[in-house]
């Protein structure tokens, strides 16, 4: 089996590998400005989706501008968020060069698009194919891929351990090829129970004395995290910004998530913002918690509610995820100042960081891959792919960190 890395490797972002020249797995882009895409577009014969986030599924459609139209093969959900992401990436981006397609190829997606369930195996590229549930977001999914002679395992991005939304991963899929994600490579997660409790005790704290609590979240994903916290909290609140379209979507498939009735409580729970005749303003104005996007300040609702909020400080903004270095989230959790709409805004608010990931963390990366200690092991999508690589052979795996471009034959 010979396979191709054209992103995502010794990196976070454009993850995307061409297996046997004939089946890709993933096209995603790396977000910035300007955003980075794979370092090839190709022309496989299909497309195989481990999930619905931008770095994983952002380029999707731009592999169908030419007269090439593989299928693409995902989850359910992942073919649902992948549309949504597209279809933002052409409202904020369309018509530029940050844009790597247009509606037309969207459409395209619709009609070459092919759903499956986990465990189910089909054919692709003359592949053998198989989803797992990988516990990251609902629909994620390890993908196996046997061309009859070696099986790889794609791990996509997973986390091990249980989030409200989602059950971690138990599928330890057979492989003679690992390749795994490594996000969180050197860091230990806190236990999830505590980093919720002190979450929600935070919050409540701030309500009480009559402050407005922002809780920046992506849409994808930890946008419901939170939504099931504060339900299961008892914290009244609201709901803004793309993560409302994702979360009615997300009602439609009950069997991807951990707890369909909790999730239906969670969503009536909250109150979802709809930002018409100044209701975001009025929002601000009482006591209240709002979740919205974007998860690290660089768009979105979070840009009105932010300046509104950032003199007092009683108010509070959370962040519930990773800060990209150089973002105004990273900025405003390191310096207490964000440029929000072109200025540099210092905020008195209180400023928090919780650990809410929906990724394996090193206890569990090293946990899944004790499963294939003797199966060669291909680190990638992480920012110390090398570094972890070399941990792991030191005690006795057969691991390595491809670059961007290499091409191995397993």
């Amino acid at each position: 089996m010979d396979i191709r890395f054209l992103g995502g490797a010794h990196e976070v972002g454009r993850s995307a590998i061409l297996v046997n020249d004939a089946l890709l797995l993933d096209f995603g882009m790396l977000t910035g400005n300007p955003p980075r895409f794979p370092v090839e577009t190709p022309e496989p014969d299909a497309v195989v989706v481990s999930h619905g986030h931008l770095d994983h599924v952002g380029a999707i459609p731009s592999l169908l501008s030419g007269d090439n139209r593989p299928p693409i093969h995902w989850t359910p959900p992942t073919y649902e968020l992948a549309l949504t992401l597209a279809r933002d990436t052409l409202k904020l981006h369309g018509g530029t060069y940050h844009c790597p397609f247009t509606e037309n190829d969207v459409k395209r997606v619709t009609e070459t698009s092919q759903t499956h369930g986990y465990r189910e195996t089909f054919a692709a590229a003359g592949h053998e194919v198989t989803f797992h549930n990988a516990g990251h977001i609902p629909g994620s999914a390890h993908v196996t891929v046997d061309d009859g002679d070696t099986r790889l395992l794609y791990t996509g991005d997973f986390h091990t351990d249980d989030q409200r939304l989602v059950s971690g991963t138990t599928a330890r899929p057979d492989a003679d090829v690992v390749v795994c994600e490594s996000t969180y490579a050197d860091v230990d997660h806190d236990d999830r129970a505590a980093v919720e409790k002190q979450f929600a005790q935070s919050v409540k704290t701030t309500l009480w004395e009559g402050g407005t609590v922002v809780i920046p979240a992506f849409a994808i994903g930890r946008t419901q995290e939170m939504m099931l916290v504060c339900a299961a909290h008892d914290i009244p609140c609201y709901v803004d910004g793309m993560g409302k379209q994702v979360t009615e979507m997300l009602r439609q498939y009950p069997a991807f998530v951990r707890d369909a009735d909790a999730f239906r409580r969670a969503a009536s729970h909250a109150r979802f913002v709809t930002g018409r005749d100044g209701q975001r303003k009025r929002i601000t104005d009482q006591s209240a918690a709002i979740i919205t996007t974007s998860g690290m300040l660089s768009g979105g609702p979070a840009m009105t509610y932010i300046p509104a909020i950032r003199s007092n400080p009683v108010n509070k903004v959370t962040m519930t995820g990773y800060q990209v270095e150089g973002t105004p989230g990273r900025n405003l959790v390191e310096s207490g100042r964000a440029e929000i709409d072109g200025r540099v805004m210092p905020v008195s608010a209180q400023v928090e960081q919780y650990d809410f990931s929906a990724h394996a963390d090193r206890r569990g990366l090293r946990a899944f891959l004790d499963s294939y200690h003797d199966t060669p092991i291909l680190i990638n999508h992480g920012d110390r792919c090398e570094t972890f690589a070399a941990e792991l052979a030191d005690d006795g795996a057969d691991a390595t960190a491809p670059a961007v471009g290499d091409e191995l034959s397993v």
